[in-house]
């Protein structure tokens, strides 16, 4: 921390502000407008070209800001317009590590519990279980919004507690995606006391050049975690495993295939969104049914009890707790039709394991179904073997017991050719294109999986149906 952020954070958590703002358009009047340019968006391992917010100052202040933090040598530039607000700025030399900076003092000054989970896939799933369980037992919890997992999203949450300090303890969400040590910035912004380690798989390749890379930035939370921390380990993915040799803290861990403190037996899918399991604590056990599918989600469901674990719940209370959890939206969340078709909606992200993997749960509750259609979107930054990797993923799927499969947008053509002498197959350049091909296609007793990268937008292919179809609770 400078010494120019250390003093004007504290100057502001002794005044009444207990609001900030990163957008003026959404500016609420008392707020503190943090104004951010290219600088330092690069200072703070943002990728691309990001518009100088110093211009939106002036509407800032004319939505009622209580003042502006600005860079000195942005407002020399834009002096024709920041002048005659000179006396209501706040100078500094970062805008976006000022901004982190004040998120740690309000953290400093709450001084409670941080749950901090990262991984390369189940991130926000894992965080809502596991948030959603703490609350169950009568807990107060901050957790991130969407998933607001990075340099900025994190702040924004933590600056909540700047307006109410109520909260028992936060489980936040941290992400990454370049090779800039952002886990162990945001662990600074707020040091766990518990950190969950999802999985280490071949996302992010294209910026972080191999999946032990990956696996070198996703331990920054071991390594950022409080000396006496608690690491809440995945036994089943022996990158993760290998992270308990980076702290003296107490480990946790969890798991289906390997022995673990916390683990799930005698685990049954009935039709999607409907999974059974038996919860294993060290010397308890307990049923649960749990409102999602595949045995991804029953790792994070682990990790959540885990997380419980360490707080002293019970079995029995971690699994009543987990009964009642809902999937986020768009993470396998399962949508049956009143036509009597079933799509699960898997559109935030996917990489060849995260896509395999959901293919592999719908292969395997889905023996009922007369069709398994996946629609698949381009996967994005995996690196150099981007086209190769399609490919192979497309092979792998002709195997996998699927009936029809629809490739969306740039490389996922390569999945569908490489498919395509084994199964039927069908390529869009669109989500648009391929939902209303679908909506077209699609016919009773269908079972079917929609997944893609963020970019890819195959959310469309869902609200193309949502267009036609009703779902069995509207009907």
């Amino acid at each position: 921390m400078n010494a120019e952020a250390s003093n004007f954070y504290h100057d502001l958590l002794e005044t009444q502000v207990n609001s900030f703002a990163i957008d003026s358009r959404r500016m609420n009047a008392g707020e503190v407008f943090f104004a951010f340019s290219q600088p330092d968006y690069q200072n703070n391992c943002f990728n691309g070209e990001f518009a100088d917010s110093h211009v939106f100052v002036p509407a800032a202040f004319e939505r009622g800001a209580m003042a502006a933090v600005v860079r000195r040598d942005r407002f020399e530039e834009h002096r024709a317009i920041l002048g005659e607000f000179q006396d209501r700025l706040i100078f500094v030399k970062d805008g976006i590590r000022a901004f982190q900076d004040l998120a740690h003092g309000v953290y400093r000054l709450w001084n409670k519990p941080v749950v901090a989970i990262t991984g390369s896939a189940g991130k926000t799933t894992a965080k809502e279980l596991t948030a959603h369980v703490l609350e169950k037992s009568g807990r107060k919890i901050l957790r991130n919004i969407k998933n607001y997992n990075n340099g900025l999203g994190l702040p924004i949450t933590v600056l909540n507690l700047a307006k109410d300090d109520s909260y028992d303890a936060a489980v936040l969400e941290m992400g990454m995606s370049t090779p800039h040590n952002e886990i162990a910035r945001l662990c600074k912004i707020t040091p766990p006391d518990v950190a969950v380690e999802l999985n280490v798989l071949p996302v992010h390749v294209e910026h972080l050049g191999s999946i032990e890379n990956v696996a070198k930035a996703k331990a920054e939370l071991i390594e950022g975690m409080k000396p006496d921390g608690t690491a809440i380990l995945n036994a089943d993915d022996w990158r993760v495993a290998a992270m308990r040799d980076l702290h003296d803290g107490t480990t946790i861990t969890f798991g289906i295939e390997n022995t673990a403190d916390v683990s799930a037996s005698e685990i049954v899918m009935k039709r999607f969104g409907e999974t059974s399991f038996t919860l294993h604590l060290p010397d308890e056990k307990a049923g649960v049914r749990l409102s999602l599918s595949g045995k991804h989600n029953v790792l994070n469901a682990l990790a959540a009890a885990a997380v419980g674990f360490r707080f002293g719940m019970s079995a029995r209370a971690i699994a009543d707790a987990l009964e009642t959890a809902e999937p986020p939206a768009q993470r396998g969340e399962v949508l049956h039709f009143a036509e009597d078709f079933t799509v699960i909606n898997d559109s935030y992200n996917s990489n060849p394991a995260a896509l395999l993997g959901m293919v592999e749960t719908l292969v395997d509750g889905g023996s009922e179904a007369k069709r398994k259609i996946v629609v698949a979107g381009e996967m994005l930054e995996l690196g150099a073997d981007e086209r190769e990797l399609h490919r192979e993923t497309g092979a792998k799927l002709a195997n996998s017991g699927v009936d029809f499969l629809i490739g969306v947008r740039g490389l996922a053509s390569e999945m569908t050719e490489s498919a395509s002498g084994s199964m039927k197959t069908r390529f869009f350049e669109n989500s648009e294109s391929a939902g209303e091909f679908l909506a077209g296609e699609i016919k009773a007793g269908d079972l079917v999986l929609v997944k893609g990268s963020r970019g890819v937008r195959t959310e469309r292919v869902i609200e193309k149906l949502l267009e036609k179809f009703e779902l069995e609770s509207e009907k």
